[in-house]
């Protein structure tokens, strides 16, 4: 059983974030903010593919002011991304549910606490958001691009927001590659209480970002640490919510939808294997309930795995047989397993909701 480390909770919006609450799954839309019409047809995008939080790059005042407009259209959660011009920050904090900043490029301590002030009149949360690729310039000279100096950085905003008697805050340290992120994470973590926002910055493409998040957010999911996290892909924006959904899964934090094991491909199989789980993925894919299941496509392997499936199909040469809880139900011809297999799913989710 992984044991969170224990950090107070906040809301964005309707969300909880921290404590006992769920991890929640992040993205960002990639419209001009200013496009009302575009950029509330990408958040509708994100809820549908199951997003919790949405974030907004507001670049200009054009775009800070379209903010109260896309918040009156939208359900999920609303984080206004602010960069450079603190004044943005202000307009946004009338409209929004959190506010983005990066300490490294927003400006002075006077600027700050404008935000801060804004922030607390209407008791909405401050993510400070370290870059290692845009740290202040004193963290930068004196250790460089690397998790300490990310992490004097985060230490440092933290206890300038509280000591303006600010305390509703979320961290997040990222760099570009997985061990620099991982460390500065680590090595922040037993010195506050705040929740964490877990991220691989400018990850990649969906290959390469699957990978770098995986390993990076896998790792400290496994050791405890996060209260959100986003995936971010250069690419469609379902993708970053289905990683992220499936790193939670996978790493035992989540338990949400099915566990499909299904063996690797080699010269025993007797079936099409590869067609049969595309199937099994794409048939299931909207079941929330947290099943085991497996398809398996030789005798080799099938059995063992199959007794402890909640549902199996075990394929044989032109037939197979479905198991449910370790015992055969039906024995069929190939083409007529998938079928039943789904059916047997369906089944079984419904019946344990």
């Amino acid at each position: 059983m992984i044991q969170r480390y224990p950090t107070k909770k906040i809301y964005v919006g309707s969300v909880a974030v921290g404590g006992d609450a769920p991890i929640s799954v992040q993205s960002m839309t990639y419209t001009r903010t200013a496009d009302v019409a575009a950029t509330v047809e990408q958040i509708n995008r994100l809820h549908f593919a199951g997003c919790d939080i949405v974030r907004v790059a507001v670049p200009d005042e054009e775009d800070a002011l379209a903010l109260a407009a896309i918040k009156a259209q939208i359900s999920l959660p609303l984080i206004a991304d602010i960069h450079f011009n603190h004044k943005l920050a202000l307009i946004a904090a009338q409209s929004v549910d959190c506010i983005r900043i990066n300490p490294g490029n927003i400006g002075s301590k006077e600027k700050m606490r404008e935000v801060v002030r804004a922030c607390a009149e209407r008791n909405i949360p401050i993510r400070i958001g370290v870059n290692a690729g845009s740290l202040e310039k004193q963290f930068e000279e004196r250790y460089g691009q690397t998790p300490e100096g990310m992490v004097a950085s985060a230490e440092y905003n933290i206890k300038y927001l509280e000591d303006l008697g600010f305390t509703d805050i979320k961290v997040s340290l990222k760099a570009s590659d997985v061990a620099r992120t991982v460390e500065a994470y680590r090595l922040l973590r037993p010195k506050n209480h705040y929740p964490f926002h877990l991220g691989v910055t400018e990850a990649g493409t969906v290959f390469h970002a699957t990978i770098k998040s995986a390993i990076a957010l896998g790792t400290l999911l496994l050791e405890g640490i996060g209260d959100t996290l986003r995936v971010s892909i250069t690419g469609e924006l379902e993708e970053e919510i289905r990683v992220g959904r499936a790193i939670l899964k996978d790493s035992g934090v989540a338990k949400e939808g099915l566990n499909i094991i299904s063996c690797p491909t080699c010269g025993r199989i007797e079936a099409d294997l590869v067609s049969a789980v595309a199937q099994v993925e794409a048939r299931t894919r909207h079941i929330k309930k947290p099943l085991d299941v497996s398809v398996m496509g030789c005798v080799v392997n099938a059995i063992g795995e199959a007794k402890h499936a909640d549902v199996a199909i075990a394929y044989g040469k032109g037939s197979g047989l479905i198991m449910v809880k370790g015992e055969v139900v039906a024995r069929l011809d190939e083409n007529q397993l998938v079928d039943r297999f789904v059916a047997e799913v369906e089944k079984m989710a419904q019946s344990e909701e």
